[in-house]
């Protein structure tokens, strides 16, 4: 198995300072634009038109812009092959989606909104995926026998790498059962995050961070940590607080206020509108 690590920069003091603050010398280092898309570019599941115009703005102004979400690698394909992003990474970190027509002789290449064929990359080989899915489906059946409220997230058919169960997306579970799941995944020797609507499971030590950090290293050939001054994030939830912490430009979507009593790491910035909105707002913020 091969998982990449990736050196931790010194912690930074964070606060959901108004974006309006962001020093415009700050704003015009930046190379590349890292993002979630659950409640950041999405509302109700949906790519807003707005968020959808503004990572085409960040590529036309010449930034590399990677999508991270704990979404599975299957229910990400339409939008690597569709959207303009230089790379999807799904399943907090583990696998990601590229669209083929970035490689060439020249690095890089210009990205358009046409559908593309994908490479799929993975941290971990084939017989350890294969290995920890069997142990997985387990795991999978004895939450769902101890928890009565659990519910596997309905994108299950797409994931590979990791275990997801819907708490606030098509289920509403209770905070104390939310709980419950989250031991008996940790009690299995499972890597734990929550998003803003699933609880996730994983063998493997994956997050969004060490995620960034491997597809930067794998794809671009370029030491994310050394150069995070050059870099921003944007999202709105627990599992990117691990990233709101590493990322010199973090930011949060309005709505990530819904989290922030539960946050030990606060993105720096707040933009003033929630999800694609607040993602435009970053977006123009750079580019403008």
């Amino acid at each position: 198995m091969r998982v990449w690590r990736c050196k931790v920069p010194a912690n930074r003091e964070t606060g959901l300072l108004p974006l309006a603050d962001w020093p415009l010398a700050e704003r015009r280092q930046i190379v590349g634009v890292f993002t979630d898309i659950d409640d950041t570019l999405t509302s109700h599941g949906a790519i807003t038109p707005d968020a959808l115009q503004a990572l085409a703005d960040l590529k036309a102004a010449g930034l590399i812009v990677i999508a991270i979400t704990g979404r599975p690698v299957g229910w990400g394909q339409p939008f690597a092959a569709s959207w303009p992003v230089d790379a999807l990474v799904a399943e907090n970190g583990a696998v990601a989606l590229v669209p083929q027509t970035v490689f060439g002789q020249n690095g890089l290449q210009p990205l358009s909104n046409i559908a593309r064929p994908l490479s799929k990359l993975y941290q971990q080989d084939a017989a350890t995926r294969a290995k920890n899915h069997a142990a997985m489906q387990v795991v999978a059946e004895q939450v769902l026998s101890k928890v009565p409220s659990a519910r596997l997230s309905n994108d299950k058919g797409g994931r590979e790498t990791d275990l997801a169960f819907d708490y606030a997306e098509f289920n509403q579970q209770p905070p104390e059962d939310v709980q419950r799941v989250l031991t008996l995944l940790e009690q299995a020797g499972m890597h734990t995050t929550i998003s803003s609507i699933h609880i996730h499971g994983c063998f493997g030590d994956f997050n969004k961070w060490m995620g960034a950090c491997w597809i930067a290293r794998e794809l671009l050939g370029r030491d994310l940590a050394s150069e995070i001054d050059r870099w921003a994030f944007v999202g709105d939830s627990g599992n990117d607080q691990v990233m709101f912490q590493h990322f010199t430009h973090s930011f949060g979507v309005a709505n990530v206020r819904r989290f922030a009593q539960q946050l030990t790491h606060l993105p720096r910035y707040i933009t003033p509108s929630e999800r694609g909105a607040g993602f435009a707002e970053v977006a123009r913020a750079i580019t403008g």
